[in-house]
């Protein structure tokens, strides 16, 4: 049986699992991240206030996709040290608990985008192009739910170590949207408001799939029947103690965008907004391969530790951190080189190039930005897998504000370096930061080997 060979995998060669659950997950994370770009090509082609639209609503998705991502971490960790610990009764229960987690969160979701989209539109600054905002997120909050069920469906998935089933659908959504996205513009003349449509319908559609696997073919390892559902709070407590952090952490890279537009506002004027939110989309590639990664060594950490296996445990970190090192050089590399090219696909308008170059400076500046993250990565994820959640958040908070957005404003404010500081500053921090990150897991991963030799 296919599921039992999956379930093997995970339990065996750290090296091989991360493999075979990290790099069909970067690819299809990558073509998301490819859609999203799409968006952003479709969008620009309306004007550039819907692109800046974009940029700011863009933070707010972030939220919403990282609390499906953060009860999909809490699932994830809890039921891959089950797995571990070869407790699948107890793996089934939690699947069932981490849907209900989900359909409560959407619900939260729904109502803060009724009663207060507008106010948080407001405080982000983007006041001149609120009706773009609105059009674009109030779908977006109203049908949350198609974000979030399929990430924490695609959770049960990776940690039964069935990757295809994880990752297919997320490639179906991001082709569909590819697809309808100039339908819904420009064909229906729905404008930005298409935008937002067709990611929501090519997210369900994608989830349709998930939903065939489990109530019609019913092969999955682990099964969503509420036969399987007998309340514990300490299975939600297990979720939510990962999954609370993991979605802060989400939020954190939320907060950070709006802390950059900020900075940037105020040191350059909003035309720089613009530029920034083409070049911070091809720098959040290069942060792609190291969340899939991560996501891989959540199941495989998460294993090893619930089986007290250091020998795997230590293998996950060093082999995680190397392979995402590697990757994050090779893309920021090729981003520093082609930078302009790369920019010129939002040249929608004959004679917008000063978008494009700017953009293309700002490109070459933040690649740099990215070079030491696989290194706290490591540390976050590894974190996640053995259900330390605040510890991830603790460090993250400390790479991504503490020291990256201070540092912008240090340099960028306070010094009167302008654009350039602001730039300059988080590029440091968060360097800085990543290194602080790795050293915590590197004497937790030391710790660990001495309760395994008493063990």
């Amino acid at each position: 049986m296919q599921a039992n060979e999956n379930i093997e995998l995970i339990t065996g060669n750290p090296r091989k699992a991360i493999n075979k659950l990290a790099f069909p997950t970067i690819f299809s994370m990558l073509l998301m991240f490819l859609n999203n770009l799409i968006d952003s090509f479709w969008v620009s082609g309306l004007n550039s206030d819907a692109l800046a639209a974009l940029g700011f609503i863009a933070p707010l998705y972030l939220v919403i996709i990282g609390l499906g991502n953060g009860v999909g971490a809490g699932t994830n960790s809890l039921i891959s040290r089950y797995v571990g610990e070869k407790r699948f009764g107890d793996a089934n229960n939690a699947v069932m608990h981490s849907m209900i987690l989900a359909f409560i969160v959407s619900f939260i979701v729904l109502i803060v985008g009724i009663f207060f989209l507008d106010d948080m539109i407001i405080l982000l600054g983007a006041d001149s192009v609120s009706s773009y905002c609105l059009s674009y997120g109030q779908i977006i909050f109203m049908l949350n739910i198609a974000f979030l069920l399929p990430n924490v469906t695609a959770s049960v998935f990776r940690a039964e170590g069935d990757v295809k089933r994880a990752t297919n659908p997320l490639i179906l959504t991001a082709i569909l949207n590819m697809i309808i996205d100039p339908v819904l513009i420009y064909s229906l003349n729905l404008g930005i408001f298409g935008a937002g449509l067709a990611t929501v319908i090519a997210s369900f559609t994608g989830y349709v799939c998930m939903l065939y696997w489990i109530f019609i073919k019913k092969d999955t390892f682990f099964k969503f029947k509420f036969s399987y559902y007998k309340r514990k709070l300490e299975i939600y407590k297990e979720i939510l103690v990962v999954s609370l952090p993991a979605a802060t952490e989400e939020i954190i890279f939320a907060l950070v965008a709006i802390i950059f537009n900020f900075l940037i506002i105020v040191t350059a004027g909003v035309e720089e907004v613009a530029s920034f939110t083409i070049a911070w989309r091809f720098i959040s590639i290069a942060f792609l391969p190291c969340m899939a990664i991560g996501i891989a060594t959540i199941t495989v950490s998460g294993v090893a530790y619930g089986a007290r296996n250091w020998q795997n445990f230590n293998e996950t970190i060093k082999y995680s951190t190397l392979l995402g090192l590697t990757i994050t050089i090779l893309i920021c590399a090729a981003f520093f080189i082609f930078a302009n090219p790369i920019c010129e696909i939002f040249n929608v308008y004959e004679t917008n190039w000063a978008l494009v170059d700017r953009s293309s400076e700002i490109l070459r500046m933040l690649v740099f930005y990215n070079v030491l993250i696989p290194f706290g990565a490591t540390a976050a994820y590894t974190y996640q897998g053995v259900g330390s959640g605040f510890k991830s958040l603790a460090i993250t908070i400390l790479r991504e504000l503490v020291l990256s957005m201070a540092f912008a404003y240090v340099f960028g404010v306070m010094l009167n370096m302008g654009v350039f500081g602001v730039y300059l500053g988080a590029i440091i921090g968060m360097n800085a930061g990543s290194l602080l990150g790795f050293v915590c897991i590197w004497i937790f991963n030391l710790k660990f080997k001495k309760s395994c030799d008493v063990y």
